[in-house]
């Protein structure tokens, strides 16, 4: 039956407020009247925190049109604008912002006359409904009308989810080799009998197919580092010999990437080489750390009560979701990005596995656990697909059977990500997070948040040695910083040792302050130190060895228990222990690198490390302090733990060496620090870049002023009407670009979204403006080449200035041992060809980059792709060039055609 809405709809942009009432009457309303229209009755709207934004109110709820579609169709995909609804729902999308309103009671109401009859997820619905009217979620009532109780009682959630099955484990890959015939052969079934394997893309799975024969030493593996340009299909041409080598071999090739949304795609590009989606299933896994999937036991915690008000309402419509997830996959997986943006993110942290807390074993719902069930999946899998971070921290920490058989996909983010997984770091949220690992959370435990010493009770009471260790691992732990740490310091009332060298750490850091600093994060090198740091070092050091020697002694009891395994030892018993054993190994090594660390002011600095001490502030308020280290080459490193370790590498980018030689690609991928050559292979784009795009370089605009550079955006994104992807070097003219320019753009239909000032998340963002090609993006570094939209949406690139690095005490070192003013160049060089690679991304795309930047050096230029146009032009003359070049009759399709006509 057709469901009519008593409530009145609220829909509102930059352009404008629109309030569509029951009677059919839609107006417009100023935003006082909307405010007060939004506290007189429910109303509907969609996306409540970006409507508040928009009205000023962010406290503003009412009936979110998104939780509705969340509770309804959980696990799919839709995006949350009312065109992407209405593409999902099978609805007209309405044609301007003055038909949203009333679109809006449309869609809920095709969305509740769906539960008057079955429909795919119709089970669980009763059940959470139920729940749901207990929370007094402002759906409830309108569900509960149309909504029919189920004639058998519906199954409780974890009864539902399937239980993963336990395995002998693999055994080691066979000797294989993939010949160029067979990886040709594979790529052409991959491609299919209606397209063409294209030259380039032959040659480079045939290049790839080399890299998986077996290795000749132990620590010399075969690499392979490809650069090939978009267009080429690099995708498919490793997943070619990938797969026929899994096959004969019968072994895993983990594919690893740096972005989500690369590894979205590589799963859609699993159904050419597995059809049949069961088969698919168990031949291609996704692999993520564990702080990326829902935590069952802790879902429970919060069904039952450990949740309250809004974040309870959260954890209905994530169960309601994770009974019909592919993988439970909580970040970059099925569950909406923009769901837990509505509840302001209010306990979707808590739902995972943060804390590294699991039982393992000990808990009831180990069986059906979604970390457990990808693990294991990927012991059988043929192609794994996990991210660079993931994959260097098991080959860290010799867990997991690191892989063996690996291609890195966006290679030249390993130097990236090497980066940040080998660093350590000693700062207060640090440290309290391993005192909660050990003790437990301070005040009211809630579910199994318990600390070690409770979820190895039984190993305590068992071994004696243990349960000494135990112990004394416990009271060391309280030599650790612990809740209201952050306060202590600022009010000078340090407590411990700890807590007394990070308030000399925060005296050193502001003593050394400048100017500049104000409001943002400060930092200095560690050099020079003055005697109150230097000796507040030697009690935290002291404290530290105190707590390592219990964990260590604990570690080894732990294994000993295992070796002489007793009577009430079940396997549930041992997967927990050896769960625990991993973590304190984990974090041995954590404490040993804090050590190293601490113990280094004072003394001589180690030529291969770069340390400094920091105060992390966000708008001039503080939320970490402490001591930092990163290796001055982190390759090195990654070349010993991770690569050494594998028997093929194959790295790949259509950037990998960054518009430099292939000296900076070595240099980039650890491939430099290898006792064996790497072979390399280059596949030029296909894409007429010289006659489809165009580089504008910006020369009267006068830097530091924000009202002319919002000027500059408005202006351009006008002239392009929309598909606009605006990229900045700082968050605070970003916000301050928007702030100048929405309302204008709005009221010209052209609809502007922005990083850091929507509250979306970065993919929904991406998915709006990929949805919409008269939207543009404004945002940072994450867009700058995490972004893939083809087509019309993304037409111009406009860049606020040359993107040069942060001057930080990190980078300074680096450049002076990079070469100096070479080292800066060689990476904006890189920054500039990821940027400008977001624009050209099918053979049928135009496009023009816009560099805003009158003192761009003509040094850097090179890292555009050769034959591009290069102007210099004011920005009068770059607004009438983009006009030209992006219209239907005069622009780059009109010049290709004349061309044509010419040559002919």
């Amino acid at each position: 039956m057709a469901f009519t809405l008593p409530y009145p709809a609220l829909h509102a942009t930059h352009g404008g407020i629109w309030l569509a009432r029951p009677d059919g009457e839609v107006r417009a309303l100023g935003r006082g009247e909307a405010i007060a229209a939004a506290a007189e009755t429910p109303v509907i709207m969609l996306n409540a925190p970006l409507i508040g934004q928009r009205l000023g109110y962010p406290e503003i709820s009412g009936l979110d049109l998104l939780e509705l579609f969340a509770f309804v169709h959980p696990a799919r995909f839709a995006v949350p604008t009312p065109k992407g609804l209405a593409a999902v729902l099978g609805l007209e999308a309405p044609s301007g912002d003055a038909e949203a309103a009333p679109f809006l009671r449309e869609a809920a109401a095709a969305l509740l006359t769906r539960m008057d009859a079955d429909w795919p997820e119709r089970e669980g619905a009763w059940t959470s409904a139920q729940a749901l009217w207990r929370l007094r979620w402002s759906w409830a009532p309108a569900i509960g009308q149309v909504l029919k109780r189920p004639e058998r009682d519906e199954r409780w959630l974890f009864s539902r989810l399937p239980e993963w099955e336990e395995n002998g484990g693999r055994a080691q890959p066979r000797p294989a080799r993939v010949s160029e015939i067979e990886a040709v052969e594979r790529l052409a079934d991959l491609v299919g009998s209606a397209a063409e394997v294209r030259q380039g893309q032959r040659d480079y799975a045939a290049a790839a197919a080399a890299a998986f024969a077996p290795r000749k030493a132990e620590g010399a593996p075969n690499m392979l580092l490809a650069e090939a340009g978009t267009g080429i299909g690099k995708t498919l041409g490793y997943l070619a010999p990938a797969s026929v080598w899994a096959e004969k071999a019968d072994g895993a090739v983990w594919v690893s990437t740096f972005t989500k949304a690369l590894q979205r795609q590589l799963d859609r590009e699993g159904i050419r080489l597995f059809p049949d989606p069961v088969e698919r299933q168990k031949r291609i896994v996704i692999r993520k750390g564990r702080e990326n999937y829902l935590c069952l036991l802790n879902l429970e915690d919060a069904l039952q009560g450990g949740f309250a008000g809004r974040a309870a309402i959260l954890a209905q419509l994530v169960a309601r979701w994770a009974a019909y997830s592919k993988d439970g996959d909580m970040v970059g997986g099925d569950l909406p990005g923009w769901l837990t943006s509505l509840f302001r993110r209010a306990g979707s942290t808590a739902l995972t596995d943060r804390r590294g807390e699991c039982v393992y074993a000990g808990c009831p719902h180990y069986r059906k656990c979604f970390i457990e069930r990808a693990a294991r999946a990927s012991q059988d899998a043929d192609i794994v697909i996990a991210n660079h971070a993931l994959v260097m921290v098991n080959a860290a920490r010799a867990r997991d059977n690191p892989p063996t058989r690996m291609v890195f996909d966006e290679g030249h983010h390993l130097f990236d990500a090497a980066d940040s997984t080998f660093a350590a770091a000693l700062t207060g949220q640090e440290t309290i997070e391993l005192r909660r690992w050990l003790i437990g959370p301070e005040g009211k435990s809630r579910g199994r948040r318990r600390g070690l010493a409770a979820r190895l009770t039984d190993v305590a009471s068992y071994d004696e040695a243990g349960g000494l260790a135990l112990q004394n691992a416990i009271e060391a732990a309280g030599l650790l910083p612990g809740d209201g740490w952050l306060g202590r310091l600022a009010e000078g009332m340090a407590f411990g040792p700890l807590e007394k060298l990070l308030a000399a750490v925060r005296a050193t850091a502001y003593a050394r302050a400048t100017a500049q600093d104000a409001g943002y994060g400060i930092e200095t090198e560690i050099a020079e130190l003055d005697a109150d740091i230097v000796e507040a070092a030697a009690p935290a050091v002291e404290a530290l060895e105190s707590l390592l020697r219990p964990l260590m002694a604990l570690g080894k009891r732990l294994e000993a228990v295992l070796e002489d395994a007793p009577d009430w030892l079940d396997a549930q018993a041992r997967a927990r222990i050896e769960g625990a054993i991993g973590g304190l190994t984990w974090r041995a090594q954590m404490l040993q690198s804090w050590i190293a660390l601490a113990a280094r002011l004072g003394g001589p600095a180690d030529p291969d490390f770069v340390d400094w001490l920091a105060v992390d502030r966000v708008d001039g308020r503080e939320f970490d302090i402490g001591l930092h280290r990163r290796w001055l080459d982190p390759t090195r490193p990654l070349a010993r733990t991770v690569l050494e370790q594998a028997h093929s590498v194959v790295v790949t980018s259509a950037t990998l060496r960054g518009a430099e030689d292939w000296a900076a690609a070595d240099a980039r991928t650890g491939a430099c620090h290898l006792p064996v050559a790497v072979q390399r292979f280059t596949a030029e784009s296909p894409f007429d870049y010289a006659a489809n795009s165009e580089v504008l370089i910006v020369t009267d605009l006068k830097r530091g002023d924000v009202a002319q550079l919002a000027g500059a955006y408005a202006r351009l994104v006008e002239a392009a009407e929309g598909g606009t992807l605006g990229l900045f070097t700082a968050i605070q003219r970003l916000k301050a670009v928007h702030a100048r320019i929405a309302d204008r753009l709005a009221r010209a239909g052209l609809p502007l979204y922005a990083q850091h000032v929507d509250p979306i998340d970065t993919g929904t963002l991406v998915d709006i403006f990929r949805d919409d090609p008269r939207a543009s993006l404004l945002g940072t570094d994450a867009l700058r080449d995490g972004v893939d939209v083809p087509g019309h949406s993304l037409r111009l690139v406009v860049m606020e200035g040359v993107p040069w690095p942060r001057p930080t005490v990190l980078h300074a070192a680096r450049k002076v041992a990079g070469g100096g003013t070479a080292y800066d160049d060689r990476v904006v060089r890189a920054r500039l060809a990821q940027a400008f690679g977001r624009l050209i991304r099918r053979s049928e795309d135009r496009g023009v980059f816009v560099l805003l930047s009158s003192a761009t050096p003509t040094r850097l230029l090179t890292a555009f792709p050769p034959g591009v146009t290069i102007r210099r032009l004011s920005l009068a003359e770059a607004i009438d060039r983009v006009r030209m070049l992006l219209s239907t009759d005069r622009g780059f399709g009109h010049q290709a055609r004349r061309q044509t006509e010419e040559a002919e």
